[in-house]
């Protein structure tokens, strides 16, 4: 158990079975009455996102997640087969977990999993990732010399805005968090 005054994002809790990941925490002091904590929380087993109010110094129980390294090997009908990177052992996650997040994966990636009593739950993804323009349309010229954007689909199949300069066959970083472009390479 842990109190609500000592929980922070990013951290897991157990709430009525289920397990949420903390997205934001605010710690709210009124002028009358007592203290209480705002968060936002993402159910891991669905992907639903709630907001929950609990009162300051609440004891929450806290889940303990596992983080291991996995290479995502290949996509399999419905499923994502990864491999452990220390035991060699291979598993199969659905959709659900994978979500959109397919598009910043691409084979033989190193991804994050993690696990909760050797269950998948959820994979964290790099921070950045390279991924190849595979269609763009042409520049025109003059329209470089403004600061317009362009879409462009990468070889993931993720479509981003990046600047009229980037031409098909170009490696490009992208920010996994808010997906914006980030620069050519």
């Amino acid at each position: 158990m842990v109190s609500t005054n000592d929980i922070r994002p990013g951290q897991s809790l157990i709430i009525e079975g289920s397990i949420y990941l903390i997205l934001e925490y605010q710690h709210v002091k009124p002028g009358k009455g007592k203290a209480f904590v705002k968060t936002k929380l993402k159910n891991l087993s669905d992907g639903g996102v709630v907001d929950k109010t609990f009162r300051a110094d609440e004891n929450v129980e806290q889940a303990f997640i596992d983080k291991q390294s996995f290479n995502y090997l290949y996509k399999d009908n419905n499923d994502y087969v990864f491999m452990n990177n220390e035991t060699y052992e291979q598993i199969n996650l659905n959709e659900m977990i994978i979500e959109d997040k397919y598009l910043f994966m691409k084979e033989n990636q190193e991804i994050t999993i993690q696990m909760y009593k050797n269950t998948p739950i959820d994979i964290l993804l790099p921070a950045s990732v390279e991924l190849k323009v595979t269609k763009a349309e042409p520049a025109v010229k003059g329209d470089t010399v403004t600061s317009t954007n362009k879409i462009v689909t990468c070889e993931t199949g993720l479509e981003i805005s990046v600047p009229m300069f980037i031409e098909e066959n170009e490696i490009i970083k992208v920010d996994t968090k808010n997906r914006n472009y980030m620069t050519r390479l």
